[in-house]
């Protein structure tokens, strides 16, 4: 992780020399009320807001905070890392905004692409790219979900970011689902640890025994291409910048951590257990 905290040196320093000032500075009675009219030009006096420092006080106030920072480093660290909870806590917000403005298309977008049982009581959506390996080691964590609880729906949504590649696998894999195969599709092309792409996937399609005519029609139909088009769209409105990237009702799984499958557990026993605020 790379720290933000040399670009914040600079403001922390000016902040704190400021916020010391006035801490240590002795109190003062308010001056005199004076007539509007005596009141002495302010063109060329600093300004509220600093207190009335020279630029020696500043230099000399900023250069003790910068010495007390500099033998207390760790104060940085734990502000760095106070940063990043707060830029968190507002991606969040931004997230949870988005999936209220965006549940229909979410969780309700009639393409088709589900694997679990269709009435379950949680949902699950899943954005991914066939060529993400981050999304292949996932996707085990998924399928183990889905073998213990069979209570759990899950909505797939086609997500290629990695170029004309994965668009073209993507494509074979939608039009599957006209002949009620798109999940062992989705699992093929996601268990194949080579690159994926058209040719790839429309082989692994042959091999499960798809009508190859009708897939190559249906892979090429002005629906398949709608799916993908609105698909990018949702992604977009919920910022999201990479795959995999879940959804447990409401609740955000960005990545693929290592304990990927209790994360789901977990979030799955919340969602049962509180329900969402937007309505999944």
């Amino acid at each position: 992780m790379q720290f933000v905290v040399p670009a914040l040196v600079g403001a922390v320093v000016s902040a704190a020399a400021f916020a010391l000032f006035l801490t240590l500075s002795p109190a003062t009675s308010p001056a005199p009320e004076q007539d509007v009219a005596s009141k002495p030009e302010t063109v060329g006096k600093p300004a509220d807001g600093d207190a009335g420092l020279s630029e020696a006080q500043r230099a000399d106030v900023e250069k003790t905070v910068r010495d007390y920072l500099l033998k207390n480093p760790q104060i940085l660290v734990q502000m760095s890392a106070a940063l990043e909870q707060h830029q968190a806590q507002e991606r969040e917000k931004l997230i949870q905004t988005a999936i209220s403005d965006n549940a229909d298309m979410i969780f309700r977008d009639n393409y088709g692409l589900e694997a679990g049982d269709p009435e379950g009581d949680v949902t699950i959506v899943e954005f991914s790219d066939y060529n993400c390996p981050y999304c292949k080691r996932a996707f085990e964590s998924l399928t183990k979900l889905l073998d213990s609880d069979k209570k759990v729906r899950v909505i797939l949504k086609e997500f290629p970011i990695f170029g004309e590649r994965s668009e073209g696998a993507a494509r074979v894999a939608i039009a599957a689902k006209n002949q009620g195969k798109y999940f062992e599709v989705h699992t093929a092309l996601l268990e194949n640890r080579g690159q994926n792409n058209e040719q790839t996937a429309l082989k692994l399609a042959e091999r499960l025994g798809l009508d190859m005519e009708k897939l190559r029609a249906d892979m090429n139909s002005d629906e398949t291409k709608k799916i993908i088009r609105e698909t990018r769209e949702l992604g977009n409105k919920l910022g999201i910048q990479g795959t995999p990237f879940y959804l447990v009702g409401d609740r955000s799984i960005p990545g693929a951590p290592d304990n990927l499958l209790e994360v789901f557990q977990q979030n799955v026993a919340d969602v049962r257990k509180n329900g969402c605020k937007a309505n999944c």
